[in-house]
Formats: C-alpha cells, sequence, structure tokens
C-alpha cells in the first residue's frame, strides 16, 4: 500500500504534540514535510521524525510533487485561504477546526473541493473515537429510551496566557471556536439531529474574544445545554438523558489527555454499564480513516457538510449571545 505522502503547514505546538506523532504513527500515511519559517521549531519534529524534510515557504511546500496531503494548524483566520490554495494545489487538506469563521464560508471551501475532486475536512477528532460512535450506536438502540436532553460542559483557564492566540480577536480566539464546536458537534453527531433554536446563549467577552459561554438550544426531540469557558477550572463531560436511562462519557474530548475514555450507560433495570478505551489515539484513527478515504474514496465520518452543520450552530448561538447582552 502506497502511503499518502503528508506536508504540515506550519509548526504550531498542537501539530508537534499530537498530529504530527499521529501522522508519523498511522498506517497508510508517512510524515514527510514541515514548512516554517523557524528552524528551532522544525527540531521538535524531526526529534521523532528525523527524516522530515524542512521547508522555509508554506507556498513551496504546495507546490511539492512529493506531497499528497496538507494537513493545517495555523491560527483560525487564516484556515479558509490557506484550505482553498492546497486545494487548488491539488493536494488533499486536513485542517484544523474551526475550519470556518462564518458558515457561509463553507461555499468556498466546498466549491474548491468539488473541483479539485480532491478531500477535504476539518480535523474534528472526536468522531472518530470508538466511545462516540458506541453513544452512537447506543442510543439508536433505545438504550436510553426516548432522549429528552443533553448537557455539555467544557472549560480550562488560560487567563494567563496572554500572548496565546485563543485569547486574541485578530486571530479568531475565543472558547466557542476553541472548544465549543466540540460540544455543539458531539450533540449533533451522537443524535443525528440538528438545532432548530437558540433562544438563550449568555456570553462574556475579554478583549472580544468570548472566555464563557451558557447555551440553551432546542432540537427537534430534545433539549439542550452547554457551558464553554476558557475561565474555569478543567472540566469536560456529556451526558444524554433520557426516559429509561443517561449515557455519559466522562472524558468525550481530549481522550486520555485529560482522563480516560469512559462511557458509562445506567438505565431502569438498575443495572449499569462501563466501557473504556485505554488505548485509543483518536488523532492516529482520524488520519487512518482520512487516508483511507483519500486513497479508496471510502466514507469519512466528519465530512465538510458535518462541520458546516456545527459552524451554522456556533453563529446561532453569537446571534443569540448579541440578543442576550
Amino acid at each position: 500500500m502506497t502511503p499518502i505522502r503528508w506536508g504540515i503547514l506550519g509548526a504550531a505546538e498542537f501539530a508537534r504534540k499530537h498530529m504530527a506523532p499521529a501522522i508519523h504513527a498511522a498506517r497508510g500515511a508517512a510524515l514527510t514535510a514541515l514548512a516554517t519559517s523557524d528552524p528551532a521549531k522544525a527540531q521538535g519534529f524531526q526529534a521523532f521524525a528525523p527524516q522530515l524534510r524542512v521547508l522555509n515557504d508554506y507556498d513551496a511546500l504546495l507546490a511539492d510533487p512529493d506531497i499528497d496531503a496538507i494537513y493545517i494548524p495555523l491560527p483560525n483566520h487564516l484556515h479558509v485561504d490557506w484550505t482553498i490554495k492546497a486545494l487548488q494545489a491539488g493536494k488533499h487538506v486536513l485542517c484544523e477546526k474551526p475550519m470556518t469563521l462564518k458558515e457561509a464560508e463553507f461555499d468556498q471551501i466546498v466549491a474548491a473541493r468539488d473541483a479539485s475532486g480532491k478531500l477535504a475536512a476539518e480535523a474534528y477528532m472526536i468522531v472518530h473515537h470508538p466511545q462516540f460512535i458506541r453513544a452512537k450506536a447506543l442510543l439508536a438502540e433505545g438504550a436510553i429510551g426516548q432522549l429528552t436532553h443533553v448537557d455539555t460542559v467544557f472549560s480550562f483557564n488560560n487567563a494567563a496566557d496572554t500572548d496565546n492566540i485563543r485569547n486574541k480577536p485578530d486571530t479568531g480566539g475565543g472558547g466557542l471556536r476553541d472548544i465549543g464546536v466540540y460540544t455543539f458537534g458531539a450533540a449533533r453527531f451522537v443524535t443525528g439531529q440538528e438545532p432548530v433554536a437558540v433562544p438563550h446563549a449568555k456570553l462574556r467577552f475579554e478583549n472580544d474574544v468570548d472566555v464563557f459561554a451558557q447555551v440553551a438550544a432546542e432540537f427537534p426531540d430534545f433539549t439542550y445545554s452547554a457551558v464553554v469557558s476558557m475561565r474555569m477550572f478543567t472540566r469536560q463531560y456529556i451526558a444524554f438523558h433520557g426516559d429509561q436511562g443517561v449515557l455519559t462519557l466522562t472524558c468525550p474530548f481530549n481522550a486520555n489527555v485529560f482522563d480516560i475514555a469512559s462511557l458509562r450507560l445506567e438505565n431502569d433495570d438498575q443495572t449499569v454499564l462501563t466501557e473504556r478505551w485505554p488505548a485509543t489515539n483518536q488523532y492516529v484513527l482520524q488520519v487512518e480513516n482520512f487516508c483511507n478515504a483519500a486513497r479508496n474514496g471510502a466514507s469519512y465520518p466528519c465530512p465538510l457538510e458535518f462541520s458546516r452543520g456545527t459552524q451554522r450552530m456556533m453563529d446561532m448561538v453569537f446571534a443569540a449571545g448579541a440578543k442576550d447582552d
């Protein structure tokens, strides 16, 4: 099997810690090149991939005929332009979330994807993890009866890190764009439903970026609540509450980084089912699924159309927050 040869656009810390090692470890993938203007940053990548070629220009990486796919971990406001450039250069593209800052921007990416015939996707790793695949199946089987409410929290505190791009408005920062995408997309993925209204969103801003959000939404068959914050102690979970049981993921988003990925099902029979995935790397699974889809045209768990739905919900939340202000 000929591997998909990957190039990384920018030496982001997240890429060095998570995605570059995942590409290096994934079956059917080859971590081949990195574009960065800072050779010192490349050293951290070459520590585990010594054969990695380093280019000092982003456009040179896109023009490289020995690269099949581009991973983009650049700041949020650069995602659309560089995704389109990579597609126009004939490369498959896996771009960090959020892929866009507004739903309408997906029009340009979808058009570029369709014109190129290449795979383009948001790096939304959680849908590749077996805990979410299992949760979706259990819900469909009626394991908790009729779903009534979904409740989720994702928080951390980076108030002291003032230079972090998440705390800067000019780079598309903010808690909702950074981690709110997980709380929104997770509910959409597991239930297969889309929000019909966001009647309440209490947002708090610092330096023109959202640092706290309390959201209430309505889906066709259930209600939804979320707390997302960059100014609260680290916490994460998502619970699906039905009339006959509750299904909880205790580490849904940073699996095996925040804690061990674990699913807990409680039901009317007064039984508790717990399943754990202590060794699963969702980033590796994401890369392997992407390579399989790029090479063989296999179905991909997170197409652009799914990511567009999450951004649509994000836009609804920001609009509701402006009204509630």
